[in-house]
Formats: C-alpha cells, sequence, structure tokens
C-alpha cells in the first residue's frame, strides 16, 4: 500500500518525538553550561514547532487532495498523544522542566488521564462491538490546541517572561483551560461512546428479531 503524503508527515511527527525528548531532558544537564542547557530548550522548541505546524499541514493535505484514510485518521491523534504526554511529562519533571515555570502536576494528570481514559473507551467499544470507532468533537481539538499552545508558551517564557512580566499568568490560564477541556472532552467522549455502543446493540436485536 502507498502512502499518502499526509500519512508520511504524521510519520514523521511520531519519529520526531525521539529527538524532542531527547533535547528536552538536556536543558537541566548539569553537566552542560548555562549557555548550552538554553541551546538544547531552542532546539527543543524548533523541534515542537515543526511538529506543531506539520499537524495541521497534514491534515489540510488529506481533505484538500482527497487522501483521508483509516491509517491516518488512527496515526494522526497518536502523534498529537505522544507528543503533549512527552511534553507534559518532562515539563513537570526535575529533568525537563523550564526554571520558574515548571507545569503543575495536576494539570499533567488531567491532560494525560483524558489520554488514558480515551484509549480505554476505544478498547472497550471494540471488544463489545468488533468496530473501531473514531469520532473527533470540536472540544477535543480545542483540547489539543489549548495543549499544544500552553507547551509552547513554557518552553519560550524564558525570552518572553524577560519583556512581558506578566507572561506566567497567562501561562496559568493556558494550563488550566487544556486542563479543563481535557476534562469535558473526557465526558463528551464518553456519551459518544455509550451511545454508539448502544446503537450497535439496537440494530443487532433488531436484525435478530
Amino acid at each position: 500500500m502507498k502512502l499518502s503524503w499526509a500519512t508520511r508527515i504524521t510519520i514523521v511527527r511520531i519519529l520526531l518525538v525521539v529527538p524532542f525528548v531527547g533535547f528536552m531532558l538536556k536543558i537541566n544537564d548539569t553537566m552542560l553550561s548555562d549557555t548550552a542547557q538554553n541551546a538544547m530548550r531552542h532546539v527543543s522548541i524548533i523541534i515542537f514547532l515543526v511538529m506543531a505546524v506539520s499537524d495541521g499541514i497534514d491534515g489540510y493535505m488529506a481533505r484538500r487532495n482527497n487522501q483521508i484514510t483509516k491509517l491516518g485518521a488512527f496515526l494522526d491523534p497518536i502523534a498529537d498523544k505522544l507528543l503533549i504526554t512527552c511534553a507534559c511529562l518532562l515539563l513537570a519533571s526535575k529533568r525537563g522542566h523550564v526554571n520558574g515555570f515548571t507545569l503543575p502536576t495536576t494539570v499533567v494528570v488531567l491532560i494525560i488521564g483524558k489520554d488514558l481514559i480515551l484509549m480505554i473507551g476505544f478498547v472497550i467499544v471494540y471488544f463489545m462491538t468488533s468496530r473501531f470507532f473514531i469520532s473527533p468533537v470540536f472540544i477535543g481539538k480545542l483540547a489539543t490546541t489549548f495543549q499544544l499552545s500552553m507547551v509552547a508558551g513554557i518552553l519560550i517564557a524564558p525570552e518572553v517572561s524577560a519583556v512581558f512580566p506578566g507572561w506566567i499568568w497567562f501561562l496559568r490560564f493556558l494550563w488550566w483551560s487544556a486542563a479543563g477541556t481535557a476534562i469535558l472532552a473526557i465526558l463528551i467522549y464518553i456519551r459518544k461512546g455509550s451511545r454508539y455502543i448502544e446503537e450497535y446493540e439496537q440494530t443487532n436485536a433488531s436484525d435478530k428479531v
């Protein structure tokens, strides 16, 4: 099967998670100078921005060229979740945090918890219906947008806060908005998944009559 360019870009996004994590783990490395640590963070920013921008490009290409595939629909959210999960864990950790702008653990738990619950729900729906059920909703996309903005905002915080001292307050708005929309997304996805299972069972029951 020949992969579309949109799917190829998505696969590259997934592969870029590895160097992103590698550079993030170096931004507080005491064996490096302050200049080298900043360089590691700047490279991480570049990789992150490439991944974030390519997220929009692959979706646009798939729609424009009418190349929306099941593989692409499956890999795209995986790429987003890998990036966000790794970034959140690192930004809340001792080795990967940005000094003065450490991501609160509560926010990390809510964001990653959402993805874990969705993964469990995906498996439950499949085992009960023998079908893959992928149904993106606006609030889910909004949550992803907040999460990507939050990560980018934290990574560039040392430079921006030097010009805008109130940047930390904007970051707090971003990370609690990311957490809040994650909770709303969970509730909506649970509702949609439950309805899908109910409709499937009703259809099967009517077919047997």
